[in-house]
């Protein structure tokens, strides 16, 4: 062995050395130049709005447009009023509103104890023909037939909205707009209500043996072969009779009221 050779030689124990192999036969490993990616590669462009007063000026459009769709809405609803046509927002019952009604702020206040009392009348036929169904449909479970059945509820079905309609809903208007063909409405659908209130306390065994409306002969009749059906039938008798009174009551009143007023 030469002595001059260093057994270090770099060349023959570094591993790490460039190139593709070592004397001493082990594999190099090639050093490679670290990549980076630049930076500003990742940098999205977000175009930006060159012209700022362009945009205020679409705004100041929209604006102008608004004002304009509010003032043309305003204009028809003042026509609207002109012409006599009211918008009436439903709001009674508050749970479930099905009609407008609003007596403090549409009725006259010199009016509104008279229209206070009519809206109890109203109230009074609507209980009188639910409570007439409850106790038919008694008498109907003891026996009494399903034909009085039906009718107990065509009368709720019709009389309900049909009183509303008819008589207490042209009264409503009258008051607020002081109309005497309306006052001329309601005196002649409200003797109609009221000669119906009557017919039903009687209940005179014209249909179906008067069975169909809780009145004074069909209690009698129910209470000789059920004594619970006949109970029902003698409270109904008296709503009957108390609807009967209090829409006498009313009547006189709007009528002094439509004579002095007139």
């Amino acid at each position: 062995m030469n002595r001059d050779s260093n057994i270090f030689d770099e060349e023959n124990v570094n591993p790490f050395a460039n190139g593709t192999g070592s004397k001493s036969g082990l594999p190099t490993m090639a050093a490679e130049p670290r990549r980076l990616g630049n930076r500003h590669d990742s940098i999205v462009d977000i175009p930006l709005d060159a012209d700022p007063k362009k945009k205020e000026k679409e705004i100041a459009n929209r604006e102008t447009d608004l004002k304009k769709r509010e003032q043309d809405i305003k204009r028809r609803e003042d026509a609207l009023t002109r012409a006599g046509v009211t918008i009436e927002e439903k709001n009674w019952p508050p749970f479930f509103p099905i009609i407008h009604h609003d007596i403090t702020k549409e009725i006259p206040v010199h009016a509104q104890k008279l229209q206070y009392l009519a809206f109890a009348s109203w109230l009074g036929i609507v209980l009188c023909l639910v409570y007439n169904v409850v106790a038919v449909t008694v008498c109907w479970i003891k026996g009494g037939g399903v034909i009085i059945f039906l009718l107990a509820n065509i009368y709720a079905l019709l009389g309900i909205p049909l009183s509303y309609l008819l008589w207490y809903r042209p009264l409503y208007r009258a008051m607020r707009t002081d109309s005497a063909l309306k006052f001329g409405f309601f005196f002649l659908l409200y003797l109609i209500h009221i000669g119906f209130c009557i017919v039903a306390a009687v209940a005179p065994p014209i249909v179906f043996a008067g069975k169909s409306l809780t009145g004074i002969l069909a209690a009698i009749d129910t209470l000789s072969d059920e004594v619970l059906v006949g109970v029902f039938y003698f409270i109904g008798f008296g709503l009957f009779c108390l609807e009967a009174l209090l829409s006498l009551w009313v009547l006189q009143k709007i009528y002094l009221y439509f004579r002095g007023h007139k």
